[in-house]
């Protein structure tokens, strides 16, 4: 059996160049596998230290497995509940809002603007500025008031001038004129009023 170093061809003309080139080169997986010990741990420290992060990754794994697990567990659940993602999104919305306000940054700025709040309503210029509207209300609903009194004043005006008067004492004539007109067309007295001929005498001589 020829070495290993050997061309496997033997009919090639290259054959027997490997064991020139090549040297052997001893290969320790071990060592390559392992980094240096940092400084300041001894080497029965180092095992230690690796075989408790070899147990600690192989508990996580073993975790992620029984989370996925009971993540299946749980939608199977659901899905027989007949509850939605919809339904299961809002619970953890609801979930969360509760405990965002529950939180300390929550509830210092909860606190912080009331305290903002407090320090405006009482400053200087809110008050002068909430007077300033409070006037501008008030002059408005006066104007809007005198507005109404002169509109009032200048129709009692109108009605009682002789223009106005006149007016509706002409609109006066011409209803009683119509209202005249129409009683006299419908009076059954009236030889012209409902166009029928005078009823005939037959009773016998």
């Amino acid at each position: 059996m020829e070495s290993a170093s050997q061309d496997i061809n033997l009919n090639s003309p290259n054959k027997g160049l490997l064991s020139d080139t090549m040297t052997d080169v001893p290969v320790d997986n071990t060592a390559s596998a392992r980094t240096s010990a940092p400084e300041g741990l001894t080497d029965a420290e180092e095992e230690e230290l690796r075989s408790e992060l070899a147990k600690v990754e192989e508990e996580i794994g073993t975790l992620r497995q029984v989370l996925a697990a009971k993540e299946r567990h749980c939608g199977e659940l659901k899905r027989k509940l007949g509850l939605t993602t919809f339904d299961g999104l809002k619970q953890n919305l609801s979930k969360s809002w509760h405990d965002v306000q529950g939180s300390n940054a929550y509830l210092s700025a909860s606190s912080t603007l009331e305290d903002w709040n407090e320090k405006l309503t009482q400053s200087e210029a809110y008050k002068k500025t909430q007077e300033t509207l409070s006037q501008a209300g008030q002059k408005t609903s006066a104007a809007l008031s005198n507005v109404g009194s002169v509109i009032s004043r200048k129709l009692g005006d109108m009605r009682n001038s002789t223009t106005f008067k006149s007016f509706e004492d002409r609109v006066g004539t011409i209803k009683s004129r119509v209202v005249g007109s129409r009683e006299n067309s419908t009076d059954p007295h009236s030889p012209t009023g409902s166009g029928d001929k005078p009823p005939q005498d037959n009773a016998p001589f």
